[in-house]
């Protein structure tokens, strides 16, 4: 790990990337400096003169890693100390600056860029794509593997809270041996609706009738919610459809174009194969239908009809469309 340079500029929304960030410089300054002092500042109760006063070099000699969060939140006093600093820095100092977005603060960052600071993205992870990524790279990083299907299992399960998701990582590298399957997945995180979801609507899909009731009732018995399992139905179809119209090309620029993986485009594309327009827009309406239902929208003069009715009834229509196919 190289030692770091004495200005870092961490920048991004994405608090885990942003606190990796930090923590690989406290790191790195460590190592060379074992009882190195770690002072962190934070801009909502920042007093003025607190940062050079920190700065200052210690009677008993030693490091200091000075992080500064929330400079995007940063009052006057702040901006002014920190420009200050940066005009004369001290010896032994390495100042770390966090700042989310926007433009409070710009003349700091413009004097870190100017001073050749070490500029750390950390950019917001929000989009499934982008979450795909994230699991690739932490299995990477781990130098594992993961086999792509798991991958998406995975995001469906726990994509929702980023640390969750690099926890769900770390775990199943610690635990599993080789490469990572959807069966893992599967084993550590099965309970999870958003599994569940992926794994109803893959037999669905299929036209595979049994496996997606009996898949859907298990989820059911067991309280899960039927929203997100609608939701990620309609995902699914969604992605079929979007590939679908795409036309031919390279997976991979499809991929491009259309914010998805190139497995994911390769998946989608197996699916297409048994399906035509006509059916595929009949399943998407299916669907479209049971997520106002399952959402309360749906009254009719007999009966309130339930959730768990909806989307079992938009399961077997995309089963029996599927099957129509085959025909």
């Amino acid at each position: 790990m190289s030692t770091p340079p004495p200005f870092v500029l961490v920048t991004g929304p994405e608090e885990l990337l942003a606190e990796r960030a930090t923590e690989s410089v406290v790191q790195a300054v460590r190592a060379a400096e074992p009882e190195v002092e770690v002072v962190r500042l934070h801009a909502s109760a920042y007093q003025p003169g607190e940062l050079l006063v920190h700065a200052s070099p210690s009677l008993f000699g030693g490091s200091t890693v000075l992080v500064v969060h929330d400079m995007d939140e940063a009052d006057d006093a702040l901006v002014d100390d920190l420009s200050a600093y940066l005009e004369q820095p001290a010896d032994g100092v390495t100042l770390v600056v966090r700042h989310k977005q926007g433009n409070r603060g710009k003349r700091v960052l413009d004097a870190l860029r100017k001073a050749d600071a070490r500029v750390v993205e950390a950019k917001a992870v929000r989009t499934e794509k982008d979450k795909h990524d994230f699991v690739v790279k932490e299995f990477r990083a781990a130098r594992r593997k993961i086999a792509p299907e798991a991958v998406n299992a995975l995001v469906l399960a726990v994509g929702k809270d980023l640390r969750e998701l690099a926890g769900a990582c770390a775990q199943l590298v610690r635990d599993v041996e080789g490469l990572v399957e959807a069966e893992d997945v599967a084993t550590y995180y099965g309970e999870k609706v958003e599994t569940t979801g992926f794994k109803v609507a893959e037999a669905a899909l299929a036209g595979q009738e049994a496996v997606a009731m009996r898949l859907l009732r298990h989820a059911m018995l067991g309280g899960l919610d039927p929203v997100p399992i609608v939701a990620v139905l309609a995902m699914q179809l969604r992605q079929v459809g979007r590939v679908a119209a795409a036309g031919r090309g390279s997976a991979g620029q499809l991929a491009k174009d259309l914010g998805m993986a190139p497995w994911q485009v390769d998946q989608a594309r197996r699916v297409a194969q048994a399906w035509d327009g006509p059916r595929l827009g009949a399943a998407i309406q299916a669907v479209a239908a049971a997520d106002v239902d399952v959402k309360g929208g749906i009254r009719t003069e007999a009966a309130v009809r339930s959730p768990e009715y909806a989307v079992e009834r938009a399961v077997l229509e995309v089963c029996r469309l599927r099957q129509a196919g085959t025909r």
